[in-house]
C-alpha cells in the first residue's frame, strides 16, 4: 500500500491512545477506514497489538501532530524515509491464513459457494487461502466435517477484506459470458385462454368493408327474431 505507515493499525493504536486526533484524521494516515480506527478506539478491534510510535520511527514529526490536533481539517502526511527500502515482492499462491483462523475456513468456502457461485475455485484460493481439493470437497459434501459446516461470511472471520471480496465478484461478473438466447416462452395465461375474436370484414385493401358489416348486423339480428318466436 502505497504513502501508508509500515504497520498501519500499531501506528493506528498509538495516535488514538496518545494524541486528540479525529477519527478521519487517523484513518487517513493510517489508510484505515474511520470506521475500523473508532473500534479500535472503543476497544473492539486491534486488541493485544502494541502501539507503534510514528515519531520514533521518523513518519511524523511532532510539530505535524500538534497542527492536525488544532485543526480537524489538517491531513497528517508521511514523512520522506530517510532510507530507500527496495519494494518487497508480492508472492503469488494461496494466502496464508494464521493457524487460528484455519478451521474457519470451510465455512467461509461453503459460504462462497452458496452465495457467490460465479467465482472461480482459484478466486476463492485467493480469497481464503485454501486449495483446490478442499473447496471440491465441500461442493460435493464429501469433506470430513462436512455435517457440522455452517456458511459464514469470510469478511466477518477477518479471511479477507470487503474490498478484496467486491474485486473479485467483480472479475467474476465480467468473465462470466452473456446468457445464450432461449427461444421462444411461453405465452402468459390471460392469452392463451382468451376467447378468439372474429376477425372484422376488412376489404382488400385494408379498409373495412361498410357492407359486410351491416350483412353481419342483419344475420345477427334474424336470428335474435327466430328465437324470440321459438
Amino acid at each position: 500500500m502505497t504513502n501508508a505507515p509500515l504497520m498501519p493499525k500499531a501506528t493506528a493504536v498509538w495516535l488514538v491512545e496518545n494524541t486528540s486526533l479525529s477519527f478521519d484524521q487517523i484513518a487517513d494516515f493510517c489508510k484505515l477506514h474511520p470506521l475500523e480506527v473508532k473500534s479500535i478506539a472503543d476497544g473492539d478491534a486491534a486488541q493485544g497489538i502494541k502501539g507503534l510510535d510514528p515519531i520514533l520511527t521518523g513518519q511524523l514529526t511532532r510539530e505535524q501532530i500538534e497542527r492536525a490536533e488544532a485543526d480537524p481539517s489538517e491531513r497528517l502526511e508521511l514523512a520522506n524515509p530517510k532510507v530507500r527500502l527496495p519494494e518487497a515482492k508480492r508472492k503469488t499462491g494461496p494466502r496464508y491464513t494464521p493457524v487460528s483462523r484455519r478451521q474457519d475456513r470451510p465455512n467461509a468456502i461453503l459460504w462462497l459457494l452458496r452465495n457467490h457461485p460465479e467465482l472461480k475455485d482459484s478466486q476463492i484460493m485467493r480469497l481464503v487461502g485454501t486449495t483446490k481439493s478442499t473447496i471440491q470437497g465441500i461442493r460435493e459434501r464429501t469433506h470430513w466435517n462436512a455435517a457440522n459446516l455452517a456458511p459464514m461470511d469470510p469478511v466477518t472471520l477477518g479471511l479477507c477484506s470487503q474490498l478484496e471480496l467486491d474485486l473479485e465478484v467483480q472479475r467474476a461478473a465480467k468473465e462470466k459470458p452473456a446468457p445464450a438466447d432461449r427461444g421462444s416462452t411461453l405465452l402468459p395465461a390471460e392469452v392463451t385462454t382468451a376467447p378468439d375474436a372474429e376477425p372484422e370484414p376488412t376489404k382488400p385493401g385494408g379498409e373495412l368493408n361498410v357492407e359486410a358489416v351491416f350483412a353481419k348486423l342483419k344475420q345477427i339480428g334474424g336470428k335474435g327474431e327466430r328465437e324470440e318466436e321459438r
